[in-house]
């Protein structure tokens, strides 16, 4: 399979996982304590994600001055993401329209790292693809969840779930294109700016939705520690 291939069906598998989610709130009753376990346990696997693999990756190959500068320059960009959104929408804005847009945003990033990650290995693009198919089922469920809630008919739940794999396709094509022939610097230094982008996402998106659905307890904190845990073990288990 070519490497462009490889992007795609990688791109395909978080893509795939969101719309599993979405299903799964589809055929079952989203219940506000599962969605703050399962928001938390997204939580735990983006954030191993940047500690475990493109962090270290990005420092191995960059100086700790480019890192941090490439790291703040990816939580600008959520900023700058962020203020558009509320820009676009307008005080008129729904929730629904919100939820949409930063599910959608986040897995642009997710398309970004997956193709970026495609440019340096097709092993990390595997990696990093893995981690997110686990994030993203979850994701996909407080997404539709939401979409219920506020009384969004079932066809439209169902396209506008579907629609979450465009983002994330695109961004990461482009960015498997864009980079593939690219120095190694500019690599590991748009995997750092994606690690700062999902900090932001995973502390002040997921885990604030985790804080609305229901109030924590000490089965959230176990299931943000088992989704480092998880995503840790299957990087270990890709590994070997």
């Amino acid at each position: 399979m070519s490497g462009l291939a490889s992007v795609l069906a990688l791109a395909l598998l978080p893509a795939a996982g969101n719309f599993a989610g979405g299903l799964l709130a589809e055929w079952t009753r989203p219940s506000p304590r599962a969605l703050n376990w399962a928001l938390h346990a997204a939580s735990g696997i983006v954030i191993a994600i940047v500690a475990v693999e493109l962090i270290p990756r990005s420092l191995d190959n960059l100086s700790g001055w480019w890192v941090g500068t490439a790291f703040a320059a990816g939580g600008a960009l959520y900023l700058a993401a962020e203020s558009a959104i509320e820009r676009l929408l307008g005080s008129a804005a729904t929730r629904m329209g919100m939820i949409y847009l930063a599910v959608a945003v986040d897995l642009l990033s997710d398309g970004l790292m997956i193709g970026s990650g495609g440019a340096v290995s097709m092993s990390l693009a595997l990696t990093l693809a893995a981690g997110q198919v686990l994030a993203d089922v979850p994701e996909g469920y407080a997404a539709v969840a939401n979409f219920r809630d506020k009384g969004v008919g079932r066809g439209r739940r169902i396209a506008l779930s579907a629609s979450f794999a465009i983002p994330i396709v695109g961004a990461a094509l482009a960015s498997f294109f864009l980079l593939r022939d690219a120095p190694p610097a500019a690599k590991f230094s748009v995997l750092a700016l994606v690690s700062g982008l999902l900090t932001v996402a995973a502390v002040e998106d997921m885990l604030e939705e985790a804080h609305e659905s229901a109030g924590d307890t000490r089965r959230s904190i176990v299931a943000f520690v088992g989704g480092f845990t998880l995503f840790t073990f299957v990087t270990a288990g890709l590994g070997d």
